[in-house]
């Protein structure tokens, strides 16, 4: 994607000129952050249509009611890989790739810190998504255990979970060396005078998220190792038959697991407060707030993890703790949505296509941090665990909230990366289209949860057959509004009128990044010249 290849490190472009390898060479030996960033953008393309693909096998499945097309062990091979691919393949490596290309260029770098490393912690991916989808091809077929892969479950599988544990391990390989990197660089590779409450938003989002990441994956990383040293080295670590318990998975598994949905909404978020401003034509409201709230955000995703085991037998006392910390999280995410309407309010504002998404983001991710709010009280959790509400739930916040924010961010910076503006009009059918359908897809599943639907079943009763076709006509219509984006993005790639300086000009020339005179304490004294 990036229209010139920009020389590596601090020497002069004239001494690097002769060793720039071409052709597949750029590629496999990149050093260079903008080229690693959209080998990222692209490998997390190409994931998102992996996924999607095994998404749309489970949704025709449950089109109508009986055994259509698949039968229930390969249905819940497809449940698992559709999230562990959605995850770890898609959602993460994008936020990486939009690290990769504009970090460096926010804070004034030359490039990422450790730029050998980068590539490693890119081409590591590669196997380990190849691991994960040849599971479906070996004895046995794909892990069925759930993208959480809950013991027992996994201790009685084939090969495919084998291949499993060792692509997660890859992939958090990957991500500890990408965080390591993206630390060093903000912390140590600003220009100068840029301190970090100067910061822009989505350079401190990926701060924290970095912090995160390095926390949380060693922790995913010995659940696993433990489920396979109880599949093969006759430890009894989660196997309740010889004194094991099965219920200490869950408490691993989510310790990484709650900080990891943060891992994958902070940088949205950081995406979404450069978007609403520039738009806007104002300054972010409340800059320091929405720092602390999402050092906050991040501070508190540590002590929720329970939230996702109401029903394992909890003493009361600990569901307590877990709903209110839970509850708790509101305030700061509250304060972050607030500063986006503050923003807006009485901004000129223009709604070109990435404003679009980000403003659907904030309506969206709403209803799903709302539902959130409500499956955080303990009672009406046990009724509603593990039924399509759940599903409706964490698909508002990862599909309209990590997803919508990456498209967001694909349209604001296309023209920085390719030097070309992007076609409006598609951009915002593509908006209109992805909106609509998402809400058919998921809406339903909400009345479905509430009805008692319970998810990861092939098949079910009558009454719940019009909600579940209406959501699968809305899951191919969504499916296939991305081939759009693609087509989009290919066409900004291959020319169309030329960016400007900054694209995002206001109507009347008026540049974004001069908002109406600030309050005449925050001017600092000029220079005294001698």
């Amino acid at each position: 994607m990036s229209a010139v290849l920009e020389p590596t490190g601090h020497g002069h472009a004239d001494d690097h000129a002769h060793d720039h390898p071409h052709g597949w060479r750029r590629w496999l030996y990149a050093t260079n952050h903008k080229d690693i960033g959209t080998l990222y953008l692209w490998f997390s393309f190409s994931m998102l249509m992996v996924g999607g693909v095994l998404a749309l096998g489970i949704r025709a499945e449950l089109f109508r009611p009986g055994l259509q097309l698949i039968q229930p062990e390969l249905f819940n091979q497809l449940t698992t890989m559709h999230g562990l691919i959605m995850v770890f393949g898609a959602i993460m490596p994008a936020f990486v790739g939009f690290a990769n290309w504009m970090i460096p260029l926010q804070i004034g770098a030359s490039d990422m810190a450790f730029a050998r490393m980068n590539n490693f912690s890119f081409w590591l991916m590669v196997p380990a998504a190849f691991l994960l989808v040849a599971s479906f091809f070996v004895p046995g077929g794909a892990v069925a255990a759930g993208w959480t892969l809950y013991a027992p479950l996994t201790l009685q599988m084939g090969i495919g979970m084998d291949m499993g544990i060792f692509a997660m391990h890859i992939m958090g390989a990957s991500s500890i060396m990408g965080s390591i990197n993206i630390i060093t660089t903000i912390l140590n590779m600003r220009a100068p005078g840029m301190t970090l409450m100067k910061m822009p938003m989505f350079v401190w989002t990926w701060l924290i998220t970095a912090y995160l990441l390095i926390a949380v994956m060693p922790v995913l990383a010995g659940a696993i190792t433990m489920t396979l040293t109880d599949r093969h080295f006759g430890t009894n670590f989660f196997n309740a038959a010889a004194g094991g318990d099965p219920v200490m998975y869950q408490h691993i598994f989510w310790f990484f697991g709650h900080p990891e949905v943060y891992i994958m909404i902070l940088p949205a978020f950081g995406i979404v407060s450069e978007i609403i401003p520039t738009f806007s034509r104002k300054r972010l409201f409340g800059y320091s707030s929405m720092v602390y709230a999402t050092a906050s955000i991040a501070i508190l995703s540590f002590v929720v993890w329970a939230h996702h085991m109401f029903t394992t037998g909890m003493p009361l006392t600990g569901q307590l703790f877990f709903m209110y910390a839970t509850m708790l999280i509101a305030v700061p995410t509250g304060v972050k949505i607030f500063n986006w309407l503050a923003t807006m309010w009485r901004g000129s504002m223009t709604f070109e296509t990435p404003m679009l998404f980000a403003i659907g983001f904030i309506v969206v991710f709403t209803i799903g941090g709302l539902t959130g709010i409500i499956l955080s009280v303990a009672p009406i959790d046990i009724q509603l665990h593990d039924t399509y509400y759940v599903v409706a739930h964490f698909h508002y916040v990862l599909v309209a909230g990590s997803l919508f924010a990456l498209f967001a961010g694909v349209y604001y910076w296309l023209p920085k990366w390719t030097g070309h503006m992007y076609d409006e009009k598609l951009g915002k059918l593509h908006f209109w289209l992805s909106m609509i359908t998402f809400n058919i897809t998921f809406f339903p599943m909400h009345f479905l949860g509430l009805a008692g639907m319970p998810r990861r079943y092939s098949d079910y009763p009558m009454q719940f057959a019009d909600f579940n076709a209406l959501a699968s006509v809305g899951a191919f219509g969504f499916g296939l509004t991305q081939l759009l984006l693609l087509y989009v993005v290919i066409k900004c790639i291959k020319g169309g009128p030329k960016a400007a300086d900054n694209p995002w000009e206001a109507p009347g020339g008026l540049e974004w990044s001069v908002p109406s005179p600030a309050p005449f304490h925050t001017f600092e004294t000029p220079p005294v010249v001698k």
